[in-house]
């Protein structure tokens, strides 16, 4: 994922529902091009209720769900290298778990 998407799903990931959306121009008007939309600066408020987390804290998310998803990836190279040293091949390994 690039910045823009693991930005979007951190917001995702802080509140309940669709609780946001990216402001079309920025504070004088001017229309933010789609491609600069998706930043911290460009978040808006679209459900009642939800609030703005601190930049800080989106960054903390963002880099929470990096973890994970690197932790996953390691676990799936760590799993595989097991099955591999009981003496299933890529295929037999493959089938099991997918590739």
């Amino acid at each position: 994922m690039n910045e823009q998407e693991w930005l979007n799903y951190a917001l995702a990931q802080m509140h309940t529902g669709q609780w946001f959306g990216w402001k079309k121009e920025d504070d004088n008007g001017n229309i933010i091009p789609n491609d600069q939309r998706m930043t911290y600066a460009n978040i808006k408020i679209i459900k009642d209720g939800a609030t703005i987390p601190s930049e800080a804290d989106v960054n903390a998310k963002i880099q929470e769900l990096k973890d994970a998803e690197q932790t996953a990836i390691d676990k799936k190279a760590s799993g595989k290298q097991k099955l591999k040293d009981l003496g299933l091949d890529d295929a037999e390994i493959n089938a099991l778990i997918g590739a």
